[in-house]
């Protein structure tokens, strides 16, 4: 099953939104620190309500520690970025993908941009649109790739 990777996450309330997703899908979520908050946050708790038992969450205090993991457990490094090269519904998701997403400022660093093996965006119509919401585009991603490998 596909994870979900939020690397230097600064939001509280989207952090806990998306560990809600995760919670409801059983979707793995690692977190690469540094973190713009603290985990026992109370805004972070109040947006992932009383799901935080069922998410299965991962902290890594590093990118490089984070990248130990993933070279043990293999598997593809697909990142979403504006300026990704393929649109998300383009890419057959693979069972043992790793969605990684950037901080809600900046984006994914480009250390990690050209580690990924494929970089996605999500299209939007409105140019004067930068970005959508952090945890938005974590739903998008995750509910195409459960689609696309049967996982509803």
């Amino acid at each position: 099953m596909p994870q979900v990777v939020l690397v230097n996450p600064l939001i509280p309330p989207n952090t806990g939104n998306i560990a809600r997703t995760c919670a409801a899908t059983g979707t793995e979520l690692h977190l690469v620190g540094p973190l713009g908050f603290e985990i026992s946050d109370r805004y972070l708790k109040r947006a992932g309500l009383d799901y935080w038992p069922y998410v299965k969450l991962h902290y890594h205090e590093s990118l490089e520690a984070f990248k130990s993991l993933h070279q043990a457990r293999g598997g593809r490094l697909l990142g979403f970025s504006v300026k990704g090269s393929c649109k998300y519904v383009d890419v057959q998701f693979q069972p043992h993908d790793w969605l990684l997403f950037g901080c809600e400022t900046t984006g994914l660093p480009l250390e990690i941009i050209s580690a990924c093996d494929v970089t996605l965006y999500i299209p939007m119509s409105e140019s004067n649109v930068r970005s959508l919401n952090l945890s938005v585009s974590v739903a998008v991603g995750l509910f195409e790739a459960r689609r696309q490998l049967g996982l509803e």
